[in-house]
């Protein structure tokens, strides 16, 4: 009998194998081609925010179409990194498949996590100088800037419960777009199985720790170095932020979604 998955694209139980596998090689990776290829993920998605931030500066737009179409210029970000290659932390969270599958231990988990996570966050914010020194925030009148401020005061005034389920609901289609782009042969498939699932999380107003680590650092850079308003974005209202919203990642990418597919793919078959 032919299989309803004879068709160019792999099957749910051929994708659980694929991101094993590549989760295993991912938590082997020597320690300085991991950090660089995060320090790009960064930067990345950095980019995917930024374009984010030039739909969001034009205030003669509706809601839906600021949201919508700023989120799929957003998926910029993903898109590069899976196809050009790079190593994201909100993705990096489906190696919770490799480890619940004993493939790799919780320290490599965790030395993965953690090298990516820092990378991560020097690349955006090496974007970010990149782009206070290029005056990018000058853009629409001085309206972008205003913009990226505005984005980071509304999310370090989340209360820690927003921000947590907030970053569960947004890495649980993160992860999503990943998995179902592990179903495609072709770029053209990658980019289709990203775009919709990336738009739909930030039209959503979901959380992302590493694009957040693009966009509060940006608003604190240009607050003190262009004297935009008041009051000044701090470190602690970063962690703030930062801190649930990342819990909220790892939950949602790491159990919803790795974990789920693993108990139904690949425990299953032991």
């Amino acid at each position: 009998m032919k299989s309803v998955f004879d068709f160019n694209a792999y099957s749910p139980q051929e994708i659980a194998a694929r991101v094993e596998s590549i989760g295993v090689t991912k938590a082997n990776l020597a320690w300085l081609p991991l950090f660089m290829l995060a320090l790009l993920a960064g930067a990345f998605i950095g980019l995917g925010a930024m374009s984010f931030v030039l739909v969001k500066a034009d205030a003669s737009l509706s809601f839906a179409v600021t949201q919508w179409f700023g989120g799929l210029v957003f998926s910029l970000g993903l898109i590069l990194v899976v196809i050009a290659g790079a190593e994201l932390f909100t993705g990096n969270n489906l190696l919770v498949m490799a480890w619940a599958d004993k493939k790799i231990t919780t320290a490599q988990l965790l030395r993965n996590w953690g090298i990516v996570f820092l990378g991560n966050g020097i690349g955006a914010l090496g974007l970010a100088l990149l782009l206070l020194f290029a005056e990018q925030g000058n853009a629409n009148g001085g309206a972008v800037a205003k913009t990226y401020i505005d984005i980071a005061q509304a999310k370090i005034n989340l209360s820690m419960s927003s921000a947590f389920f907030k970053g569960i609901l947004c890495n649980v289609l993160v992860c999503m777009a990943i998995w179902m782009a592990m179903a495609g042969r072709s770029v053209i498939d990658k980019i289709a199985a990203i775009v919709l699932p990336i738009a739909a999380f930030v039209a959503a107003g979901f959380e992302h720790s590493i694009a957040n680590l693009f966009f509060i650092p940006m608003a604190m850079l240009l607050q003190r170095f262009t004297g935009q308003s008041e009051p000044l974005i701090g470190l602690n209202d970063m962690l703030q932020n930062l801190i649930p919203v990342t819990a909220g990642n790892i939950v949602g990418g790491g159990f919803f979604v790795a974990f789920v597919y693993y108990v139904i793919y690949l425990r299953a078959t032991r």
